[in-house]
């Protein structure tokens, strides 16, 4: 089986019905499902199924809510350099292509990829390089796009190759869904790519859900761990995909299975037309802070938020510290703990 990517395939595999307005969805983003994916979708139960609710385009799609932004994080504000965007005075994203091996419906980067859509040229590339060399302050270069995975062998070599010579770059970090959406792209000839000979590689794995994480994604996993490349995993928060505590305690654990450390849970962009994606601020907190009694520090991602225009992510976890208005001292404190209860703590 090929990657699905036309409506037309969609519709004779069943898995949409004949709707005016998914025309309009699929023209405001491409389309592309990958067989390990389309495998892994239950038929049965299509509506809520969490692998199709990823990949599957949706009439909800159309509906565009007044807050939400075309670039939603401020992409287009932070970018000197064509595929550059300096958010941070240390650390830059560099985007080599906007190709990715599946679409996500709730991608932040949904007006940018897709098939025919822009990688850097030579030239262009060298003078994101340049620009990077010409900034000592830049300590790590987070390869994103679309998905640097998708890139040759051949080109990621030459790419790593060409950071890793960059003195003060000391990190090199890769996003990517490959590993869990195509993973026979992790080949011996991509892993010899991503070897630096003197700054540290990092990959970091975008995984929503457990189901994705099938037999061959494991191995795929297993194969970069094998090799040495301490893997960090990202998850966005979705309604209907991941927004109660056993799924996300299941998947956390499976990660954790996997080599992966859970490093990011993202709260959902203001992207246009995802609103059906989109969760209250106050139900991730109650969903991690119930995570904290049930997984250990090994497998608590660090819940943020990309502020919207640009600003950078921070964290929006739960607290757990209070005014305590028991005893003499005014400037006690009370703390819960995982379970729920509350303790007095001394001020200093």
């Amino acid at each position: 089986m090929q990657t699905v990517r036309t409506l037309q395939e969609l519709e004779r595999l069943g898995l949409v019905a004949p709707e005016p307005r998914l025309a309009a969805a699929v023209d405001g983003m491409a389309v592309a499902i990958t067989p390990e994916m389309l495998a892994l979708i239950d038929r049965d139960r299509l509506a809520h199924d969490p692998i199709a609710r990823q990949f599957v385009p949706s009439a909800a799609e159309t509906e565009i809510a007044p807050e939400e932004l075309a670039d939603p994080i401020g992409d287009e504000a932070r970018s000197p350099v064509k595929g550059i965007v300096h958010r941070y005075p240390d650390r830059i994203l560099l985007k080599p292509l906007h190709v990715c091996p599946v679409y996500c419906r709730f991608c932040f980067r949904r007006e940018k990829v897709g098939p025919g859509g822009e990688a850097l040229s030579a030239d262009e590339l060298s003078a994101a390089l340049a620009y990077i060399r010409r900034r000592p302050q830049i300590w790590e270069v987070i390869l994103t796009g679309g998905d640097p995975l998708m890139l040759s062998p051949r080109r990621m070599a030459d790419l790593v190759t060409a950071l890793d010579a960059i003195g003060h770059v000391g990190v090199i970090r890769v996003h990517s869904r490959v590993p869990v959406v195509d993973p026979g792209r992790i080949t011996d000839a991509l892993l010899a790519a991503l070897k630096p000979q003197r700054a540290a590689l990092w990959l970091g794995i975008h995984c929503n859900h457990a189901r994705e994480l099938a037999p061959a994604a494991r191995a795929a996993l297993s194969r970069l761990a094998d090799a040495g490349i301490p893997l960090l995993g990202q998850t966005v928060l979705l309604a209907g995909i991941n927004d109660d505590v056993a799924t996300l305690e299941a998947l956390m654990r499976a990660l954790v299975s996997c080599r992966v450390k859970p490093y990011y849970l993202h709260h959902p962009d203001l992207v246009r037309g995802t609103g059906h994606f989109r969760v209250s601020i106050e139900r991730g907190q109650a969903l991690v802070k119930a995570l904290r009694g049930r997984l250990s520090g090994l497998a608590q991602p660090t819940y943020v938020l990309d502020v919207p225009g640009g600003h950078g992510k921070v964290p929006i976890g739960p607290t757990y510290l209070g005014p305590c208005y028991l005893g003499d001292d005014p400037d006690a404190l009370t703390v819960e703990d995982a379970f729920g209860a509350t303790h007095r703590y001394p001020p200093r």
